[in-house]
């Protein structure tokens, strides 16, 4: 076999430019493993380069069903690779993984990929092909008995693939069209309106903290005094409150009403919201 010709096969094995296949074939003396190898580490090296970067773009892959369901952050560094077919292809397969790895990374990264070999790896490959920092973001998985899961794409990329998801989980005691509109509808909703909580008690007291003291810093350099500070905190405090936990949120298919009282008037036995994520690229 001509060396035109192992360059040929090493670029089909690894997908590597032809520029570094012939070099690999000449390093290692025409012997096609070595050069695998001796590309392998050289995109090893590329790849620890590259994650010195940012990496904002990417996608949200989502698998699963409605009785267990994944979400997975997958990031590089622009749009062009994330529509990119090996990205698009990397990107779905870790999706399916995920959900059977329910989120478990330490579990994902060892896990084998279609080509026998393990995510960790695919990842470095993945890297030294695209010339872009990727790497694997924020996970979520539900799969809670007895209840059932909805969930929304926003700017779809492509297939399960999308620039913000949102998995919503309900508990129910019997399945419904009604329940599926409302399912459908309330993962829209958390598209559109971000809430940070289920209800007003479960928001981060750190946040509150924080929001309190810019709302303070804010009305003392107005020149009120502090009694006026004091009332005036307290009111924009609930508001904020009220802005940003999910059932006290306006709902955004009619604004007039809460999301609470949305389920108050389905008047649907055991109806509730067990748990929602919601993921953007770039947040």
């Amino acid at each position: 076999m001509s060396d035109i010709e192992k360059v040929k096969q090493l670029r089909e094995a690894t997908g590597a430019g032809f520029k570094d296949c012939n070099i690999a074939i000449k390093e290692s003396g025409g012997d096609l493993d070595k050069a695998v190898e001796i590309l392998r580490v050289k995109g090893i090296s590329k790849a620890s380069k590259k994650m010195l970067r940012d990496a904002k773009d990417g996608v949200i892959a989502t698998s699963g069903d409605e009785s267990k369901i994944s979400l997975i952050e997958i990031n590089c560094e622009t749009d062009f690779v994330a529509k990119n077919d090996y990205f698009v292809s990397f990107a779905k397969e870790l999706s399916e993984l995920n959900n059977q790895s329910e989120s478990d990374l330490v579990k994902l990264n060892k896990s084998k990929m279609s080509n026998g070999q393990t995510v960790e790896d695919n990842l470095v490959a993945l890297i030294a092909k695209m010339g872009e920092k990727i790497t694997i973001g924020r996970v979520n998985t539900f799969n809670n008995q007895g209840s059932k899961n909805f969930n929304y794409l926003h700017t779809v990329v492509k297939d399960n693939l999308s620039k913000l998801s949102v998995i919503v989980s309900l508990e129910v005691n019997v399945s419904s069209d009604i329940i599926n509109t409302f399912g459908k509808q309330l993962a829209m909703h958390i598209a559109a309106s971000n809430p940070l909580s289920l209800n007003s008690d479960s928001l981060d007291k750190d946040l509150l903290k924080k929001e309190l003291e810019l709302v303070t810093e804010e009305l003392k350099s107005s020149g009120k005094s502090d009694d006026i500070v004091q009332k005036i905190s307290i009111g924009k405090m609930n508001k904020f409150k009220e802005e940003n936990a999910l059932l006290s949120q306006a709902w955004v298919m009619e604004p007039k009403k809460k999301v609470q009282d949305i389920i108050n008037d389905l008047n649907i036995s055991g109806l509730k919201i067990k748990d929602f994520c919601r993921l953007k690229i770039g947040e």
